[in-house]
């Protein structure tokens, strides 16, 4: 089981619970999901607590997140956007801090299984139906028809649009879904040849460098991946909630 790649992502239980058949235990990716918003929560409370004039370094990367997120809501949605900013950036900062903990030896990665990131795109996907019909009406199916379209494959690009709108949830949770599966995983099994290689005697020592230097360079590719999963995954969410804003375009 120590070489085994899929075994990181076994849900385990800590904490047995069922309630009239229905499971409700405790388990490693609850606690990774709770760990994340407890150190996410205390990190931003603690570093924004003093604002100084010359901010501290924790002040400076909270400021710096902040601005970040602010800036792709305010380029993505425009100035109303910003009443969904503690959404957005609460979406950002759990799955960056979540990716970040996955990064860890014996930790859990909560965003390498496909039910946390359907629920967090399904939360993308109602908010911007409840803002688009609950600001616009029926004004939001303007959405679905953009403007200059020859009337004769009007039906097309409308049946096309919706298609591709219904199908956002999924392609918006597999993308973050699957680069952290398929990222984990590579690291795992060149992590085992490393393993498997040094038991060898000394030629598979010296073999073993080849997959030990593909392991390192995974491994820095694997934070900037974890990164940009989470910027991917809040710059589209910014680009739904504005079309649930301005379903007609600008």
């Amino acid at each position: 089981m120590a070489n085994d790649p899929i075994h990181q992502f076994q849900i385990t239980k800590l904490l047995p619970l069922d309630v009239n058949g229905v499971d409700l235990s405790f388990t490693n990716s609850s606690m990774f999901m709770v760990a994340t918003v407890v150190l996410t929560s205390v990190f931003l409370l603690w570093s924004t607590g003093g604002r100084g004039l010359v901010p501290s370094r924790s002040q400076s990367l909270s400021e710096i997140a902040y601005e970040f997120v602010a800036g792709m809501l305010r380029d993505s949605a425009g100035s109303q956007g910003m009443k969904f900013f503690p959404f957005v950036f609460s979406l950002f900062m759990f799955i960056l801090v979540a990716n970040m903990f996955g990064m860890f030896p014996y930790f859990f990665t909560v965003t390498s299984h496909v039910i946390i990131t359907v629920a967090l795109a399904l939360a993308v996907f109602l908010t911007v139906l409840i803002v688009g019909f609950g600001k616009h009406g029926f004004g939001f199916l303007k959405l679905f028809v953009p403007s200059g379209v020859p009337i004769a494959i009007m039906p097309l690009v409308v049946a096309i649009e919706v298609i591709s709108f219904i199908a956002r949830p999924i392609s918006h949770s597999v993308r973050l879904f699957a680069n952290m599966l398929a990222g984990h995983i590579t690291l795992k099994v060149f992590a085992g040849f490393i393993v498997s290689m040094s038991t060898m005697g000394a030629v598979g020592v010296v073999g073993s460098l080849l997959p030990f230097a593909m392991t390192v360079g995974l491994t820095a590719l694997e934070f900037l991946v974890a990164f940009l999963q989470a910027y991917v995954f809040t710059m589209l969410t910014c680009m739904y909630i504005n079309d649930a804003l301005h379903p007609g375009g600008h």
